[in-house]
């Protein structure tokens, strides 16, 4: 199976193709990824394009796509999706979601429990528990890092880095910071072999959002002289 797997949840830019064999054996065809959080939707359609060249293949040979489904800011996860779901739609191969901590946790490697974090903005992360690298602890949550119980874990993810002070001795070696569409595009493949059902490619909120319907308007007094 031939997969393109790429996340705009971050603000990283990261796109893959990927490809498993009948025994299972994943094989990274292209990978690139940027760190650019203004740029999401100028340079994912290029780098897909570039990757498609650098792996000698078309779009058109595609199996399957995967992509981020977040949680991550509302404008750079839209682009990924809407991308996503134009894409399958064209070619016409399905589309498979992968929440964005879980392609994070998978590329850590690790084989012990630990704590994936992204940048949630306002001051908060985005935040999940992991046994080891496949295997998620409850669900995804957002949180301020001084209100998270670790137990001590070591924590990775851009998250970590960037609340070190506040979070302690377990930020010290957070690497990977952001996710790896390599890793996601393997982690897809490796739960499709195994019959696991990924997510549907919609994102993942949680908080509601900025924007608000307008009330009803005021009445305004009209007053006659």
């Amino acid at each position: 199976m031939l997969l393109l797997a790429f996340d705009t949840a971050t603000p990283a830019v990261t796109a893959a193709i990927g490809e498993s064999a009948p025994d299972g054996a994943f094989t990274l065809r292209a990978g690139a990824s940027s760190v650019d959080a203004r740029r999401h939707g100028e340079l994912l359609s290029p780098t897909v394009q570039r990757l498609t060249e650098e792996a000698g293949i078309t779009l058109a040979d595609l199996d399957a796509i995967a992509v981020g489904i977040g949680p991550g800011p509302y404008t750079g996860l839209r682009v990924g999706l809407a991308t996503a779901h134009a894409l399958a739609d064209a070619l016409g191969v399905p589309c498979h979601g992968v929440t964005t901590l879980d392609a994070l946790a998978f590329a850590t490697g690790r084989t012990e429990p630990f704590l994936a974090m992204t940048d949630a903005r306002r001051k908060e992360v985005f935040w999940a528990r992991y046994d080891d690298r496949l295997t998620r602890v409850g669900e995804v949550g957002v949180a301020r890092p001084a209100e998270l119980d670790t137990g001590g874990l070591p924590l990775v993810g851009d998250g970590a880095r960037m609340y070190a002070e506040v979070l302690g001795a377990g930020t010290a070696d957070p690497a990977p910071l952001h996710p790896d569409a390599a890793a996601m595009a393997e982690l897809a493949l490796l739960r499709l072999s195994r019959g696991v059902e990924l997510p549907a490619p919609n994102p993942l909120y949680l908080r509601r959002p900025d924007a608000v319907v307008p009330g009803a308007p005021k009445k305004v007094r009209q007053w006659v002289k």
